[in-house]
């Protein structure tokens, strides 16, 4: 069997918080093909994801897709003087799960089986209340109390506004192009307010896990952290810094008695690495589409088993990235719980053969060869962004 193609599909869905996501398939001369996922957050880097894929494309056409370590190597070093993290492993990514899902389809096995076999029958999750809809008191009320009802234990949300502007109209986190880093008083004290009041709503049984999205300095991190402390227990607060310096997650990590949750920004085992060895978070959440795959995810949770620290896939994407997280954390004995967007998957159902079963707040893998869910083709080509 030889890889013949490597097709990004970039399609335009009101299912994705951004518009869009971003699959890759991956076809052989046998007919059998392989999904994988990346959908980044913005419109610009998923274009330019795409016109990398079409040229590791060319580069792998030919080779064995069972050769799946070889593979990963092949084309993450393609890339190592231009920089190896971020875009590189991001197309690592989605081949990566693109060819674990066809050697399960060969082999006749879900992927689960083929990485140790499963610890679990199913898979934890937490989950997101729909913000939009936090229009007043009852309405978060109504929210929060359909998530518990719903099965799922832990759910997550950012209670710092994201829309706020400047007297001179820039956004006030990222001015002319920058990160602002702040936050203001009324804002602080409206997210303390509205974390208490979903922490009275979801109860004493509910871990609550705030996300900071990695977008405030210091001083401020530690002020919004201690806070929330205040304000009503937090199970976690995630990425407090900007991803890029672990010293600023030090000196918020020593200021705080919240668990620190970090990684859904880090690529490949070594960005883990420090962070595990200098005990700067309790969590652990890498994206397997972002983070170098199935086979990178896999190494990372080994990696944070010999810590003992929980890991905790990140989501924020679509189906692909959902299952993907799933068949490697059945395998993984330190697992925590997986990150989904929303409580109710249906807005997925047009994008898959079959609806995924989330039902009492966990996701049942089915024993199906491969990733178990099959990409609706007829929807994909009749919502394709051209590219040109």
């Amino acid at each position: 069997m030889k890889i013949t193609s490597v097709r990004p599909w970039l399609i335009k869905s009101e299912a994705s918080y951004w518009g869009e996501y971003l699959f890759v398939e991956v076809t052989t001369d046998e007919g059998v093909s392989g999904w994988g996922e990346i959908t980044t957050t913005t419109r610009l880097a998923n274009r330019a994801l795409c016109t990398m894929l079409r040229q590791i494309g060319a580069a792998v056409t030919g080779e064995d897709p069972a050769r799946i370590e070889y593979l990963w190597h092949k084309v993450f070093r393609s890339f190592t003087y231009m920089g190896s993290r971020g875009a590189a492993v991001e197309c690592v990514s989605a081949i990566d799960i693109a060819l674990w899902d066809i050697r399960g389809k060969v082999l006749g096995k879900p992927i689960y089986e083929l990485l140790g076999g499963p610890v679990r029958d199913e898979i934890a999750l937490y989950t997101h209340p729909k913000e939009a809809k936090f229009t007043s008191k009852e309405a978060v009320v109504r929210e929060i109390r359909d998530i518990v009802e719903s099965g799922h234990t832990a759910l997550k949300f950012d209670p710092f506004p994201h829309q706020g502007r400047t007297a001179d109209g820039q956004s006030r986190e990222r001015r002319d192009g920058y990160l602002d880093g702040s936050m203001t008083r009324k804002d602080e004290r409206e997210a303390a307010e509205l974390t208490a009041l979903i922490r009275e709503t979801a109860g004493s049984d509910v871990d609550i896990l705030i996300d900071a999205h990695g977008r405030f300095d210091v001083p401020t991190a530690i002020r919004l952290c201690r806070g929330l402390e205040e304000a009503g227990q937090i199970d976690w607060f995630e990425e407090p810094c900007p991803p890029e310096s672990l010293n600023a997650l030090k000196q918020v990590r020593e200021k705080v008695s919240a668990a620190i949750s970090w990684g859904e920004r880090g690529h490949t085992k070594w960005d883990f690495v420090p962070v595990l060895e200098n005990k700067l978070a309790d969590y652990i959440m890498p994206d397997v589409t972002w983070t170098g795959g199935i086979t990178e995810l896999k190494k990372i949770s080994a990696l944070c088993e010999a810590y003992y620290i929980p890991v905790s896939p990140h989501d924020a994407a679509g189906p692909i990235n959902v299952v993907a997280g799933a068949q490697v954390m059945m395998t993984v004995p330190n697992f925590y719980k997986l990150e989904t967007s929303e409580w109710n998957l249906g807005k997925y159902d047009h994008l898959i053969d079959r609806p995924l079963d989330v039902s009492n707040g966990s996701l049942k893998l089915t024993p199906k060869p491969g990733l178990g869910v099959e990409m609706n083709r007829d929807y994909l080509q009749g919502h394709e962004i051209e590219l040109g």
